[in-house]
């Protein structure tokens, strides 16, 4: 029996997406690191939901709300916090798409036409509809690759919504991927219902295994399953091996008997091929299973040389991270020592200014530098050095004086 498999890969970069539209839409003349590709069988692939131009140019057009938002709050912004939109996509935490696989084994399509096949995608396509809760207008690009060895769906979604900011008081575009998926638990969930829509339709397949999402898979797992497989292989080995050794050596000393059509042997030669017969036929029911382990340890791989290529490329990102870090602390102090100095020499002008100014001057000095005083930028003694030896020496006094003082009336006795 073949397997319903729903796989859910994240796509974290626009330059991550644009090379899966690559992919996709076959933009490449050759892939030669893709044997399984025939470029001659491409003209057979199927879109679902087609897209006529790349993969970038359909996420923008997607996007185009979300992105008018996002520069109209970079207009109110500081410039040192001012983002690009891609900027402020490939920055987050968040995924800026998902792709999601669709496929089972050879054997569930072998004999079906393209019509049937069509069918399955459709059926695939209502899953993705009514029971992830994505729109049409959600869906980037949907197609059936018929060019590789087994067909399978790739269906890629943007989880563009409304969503209620609490700190802002409105709503405002993002992208959330929880608003679909929530968590591992609930991604197997979707899978047990991916598997029920099918059997509904009239496909025949058993449910894919479960928790065997080779993306979280830790090396650990990954060894307790070689080893599940090795023991179990060793087993089977064993008990063929024993049963065939037993029955070639009695079948060695037993003399048959034919009468007619009939073949006559011994009991004991005759229970002995039962016990073959009976192991044979319990190795052959675990041959699916057998199976499943295999593509599920090939599957591993091939996720692990993809993340430990992601992985490279991520501390490689990290380290010029750091350096851009260590250049911007550097930066920081520049201008916050540059800051002191402003400052500084604003009390030589503040002072002057108390000396020689108008009245009007002055006003304006002490309630700039009072200001100042409550911002924690001069503190007391800064208050002092500009006021010393002026006129405004006693108003300065008496405001530090009440500040640092403050008493109620009703506390005083007389």
């Amino acid at each position: 029996m073949s397997y319903a498999i729903f796989r859910v890969e994240p796509i974290n970069k626009l330059s991550d997406l644009a090379q899966i539209g690559s992919h996709n839409k076959r933009e490449k003349k050759a892939y030669k690191s893709n044997p399984d590709i025939d470029i001659t069988k491409t003209k057979n692939n199927i879109d679902i939901i087609p897209l006529s131009e790349k993969y970038i140019k359909g996420f923008y057009n997607l996007t185009k709300e979300y992105k008018k938002e996002h520069d109209k709050r970079m207009e109110t912004m500081r410039d040192d916090r001012k983002k690009t939109f891609k900027q402020m996509l490939d920055d987050s935490n968040n995924v800026v798409a998902d792709e999601l696989l669709f496929t089972s084994d050879n054997d569930f399509f072998k004999g079906m036409s393209k019509k049937e096949i069509k069918k399955w995608a459709d059926t695939c396509m209502e899953f993705v509809y009514n029971d992830l809760g994505y729109k049409k207008e959600q869906i980037l690009h949907a197609t059936i690759h018929m060019d590789e060895k087994t067909p399978h769906l790739h269906c890629v979604v943007v989880p563009l919504i409304r969503k209620f900011d609490k700190r802002t008081n409105t709503e405002k575009w993002t992208i959330s991927k929880k608003q679909y998926i929530r968590d591992k638990n609930h991604l197997s969930e979707l899978q047990d219902k991916y598997y029920e829509r099918l059997i509904n339709n009239g496909f025949k397949l058993e449910r894919g295994i479960k928790n065997s999402d080779n993306e979280h898979i830790s090396i650990k797992e990954f060894k307790k399953i070689t080893k599940k497989l090795d023991n179990r292989l060793e087993k089977q080995n064993y008990l063929m091996t024993r049963d065939y050794e037993e029955l070639e050596e009695k079948l060695k000393t037993s003399k048959p008997t034919i009468t007619g059509k009939e073949v006559k042997i011994d009991k004991d030669t005759y229970d002995t091929l039962n016990r073959f017969m009976s192991t044979s036929k319990q190795v052959i029911k675990e041959i699916p299973k057998n199976q499943a382990l295999f593509n599920e340890l090939n599957d591993y791989t091939h996720n692990y040389r993809q993340l430990e290529k992601e992985k490279h490329n991520v501390e490689i990102e990290v380290r010029k991270l750091e350096i851009k870090n260590e250049e911007l602390e550097k930066e920081n102090k520049r201008l916050y020592d540059f800051i002191i100095n402003i400052f500084q020499t604003l009390k030589k002008f503040f002072h002057r200014l108390l000396k020689i100014g108008t009245k009007k001057d002055k006003d304006e000095v002490i309630t700039e530098i009072k200001e100042y005083h409550k911002q924690e930028i001069y503190d007391n003694e800064d208050l002092h050095d500009i006021a010393d030896h002026t006129s405004k020496e006693n108003e300065i006094n008496d405001y530090l004086y009440s500040n640092n003082y403050d008493y109620d009336d009703k506390d005083i006795e007389i």
